[in-house]
């Protein structure tokens, strides 16, 4: 199902919490909502699934106005961040729940519904896990069990918040590789949110960066890597030394500095700030600079090395240990900073953020308009 988002605002009191939002979803494409904590991703999710109603907007579906629609009319699969399964219902029978619940007309059969439950047991590979109860199960076992909770509807849109935020780091890793499986053996259309950068570029087809309400860019994990649309962008990315340079016909410059492996940028003239991830710093001892190393340390693989200006600023440099000038970067050493990449931004005219489409007409769901009539 092909899903098409335009102007999307919502306001939660007076806080702006969708500030206008145009994304477009290709059927069959599994697309990842990607951001710190308040920028607004679980809450288009939301309104995606039914579960929260905009304040302007329009939510489009295969054609079909989806603001119109209740949730339960929508058909969708969720899965959250905690499961939510029933704990006094085995396995099989959270499988079965969505399609028991069905309105009769649409209800399948007892055998049907046994067939359905059979297959997902084995296409999810949890068929000895049939007769068990929830609390009998490992976190990584329940959030399958919730998958396939959701997918036993034959959703037309499988929605994901957070679904392996609770699980350790080595189960997450299994279980992102088991998902991508499931959405290509399903080819369903799926949107997941997250706030963890390598979740999103391992499972998704595109990225869609939020922040503070509002889409900051969308792409494939290089693009967005090596070339963030904004300052936001950028730090969120990790570009967390942000030195101040000049720019002359397209390149940087600044004392201490060695931006020769940075490409020519249109921008204007002036002034300007160059944002760097501490690991595109390596820092080259030289006889005078403005630069210094303040600390050394070392965690086996890497040596975190602060390295502090003369009128006070301070970067950070990530360098490996067993590079060939790590043992000569011991800390008071002049250093120039040689950077390997970057990202520039004119001081003087940071990109325009996306603005919220002329007002539309105001959202009432369907739950609001049976109530007041």
């Amino acid at each position: 199902m092909s899903i098409s988002i335009s102007g999307l605002t919502k306001q939660f009191g007076q806080t702006d919490v969708l500030r206008g939002i145009d994304l477009g979803v290709e059927k069959g494409e599994l697309v990842a909502l990607l951001g710190p904590s308040g920028s607004g991703k679980t809450t288009l999710l939301k309104i995606i699934a039914g579960l929260e109603w905009p304040d302007a907007g329009r939510l489009v579906v295969d054609g079909a106005d989806w603001l119109q629609l209740a949730a339960q009319d929508r058909r969708i699969g969720f899965v959250f961040q905690h499961y939510a399964l029933f704990p006094h219902m085995s396995v099989r029978d959270n499988l079965a729940f969505g399609l028991t619940v069905r309105p009769r007309s649409e209800r399948p059969g007892k055998a049907v519904i046994a067939a359905k439950v059979e297959e997902l047991l084995h296409f999810l590979q949890i068929a000895h896990l049939a007769d068990r109860y929830p609390t009998q199960l490992s976190g990584g076992q329940r959030q399958r069990v919730a998958l396939g909770r959701a997918l036993a509807i034959e959703p037309k849109v499988l929605l994901l918040d957070e679904p392996f935020g609770a699980l350790d780091a080595a189960i997450r890793r299994d279980l992102r590789r088991w998902l991508r499986g499931v959405h290509e053996a399903t080819g369903s259309t799926t949107i997941f949110v997250t706030h963890d950068q390598e979740e999103a570029f391992e499972l998704a087809d595109r990225v869609v960066v939020m922040g503070e309400g509002r889409i900051e860019q969308i792409g494939h994990a290089d693009a967005i890597h090596d070339h963030p649309a904004t300052q936001f962008v950028a730090r969120f990315m990790g570009a967390t030394v942000e030195l101040p340079v000049t720019l002359q016909a397209g390149r940087a410059e600044g004392k201490g500095l060695d931006l020769t492996a940075l490409p020519r940028r249109a921008l204007p003239d002036g002034a300007a700030t160059l944002f760097v991830r501490p690991e595109d710093i390596m820092p080259v001892p030289t006889t005078s600079s403005p630069w210094r190393i303040a600390t050394r340390t070392s965690n086996g693989a890497h040596l975190r090395l602060i390295l502090r200006h003369e009128d006070g600023k301070e970067a950070e440099a990530d360098v490996p240990r067993r590079a060939v000038q790590a043992q000569t970067l011991i800390a008071d050493t002049p250093v120039q900073l040689k950077i390997e990449a970057g990202t520039l931004f004119a001081t003087a005219s940071t990109p325009a953020r996306r603005s919220a489409r002329p007002a539309s007409p105001t959202v009432s769901s369907p739950q609001k308009q049976e109530t007041s009539s």
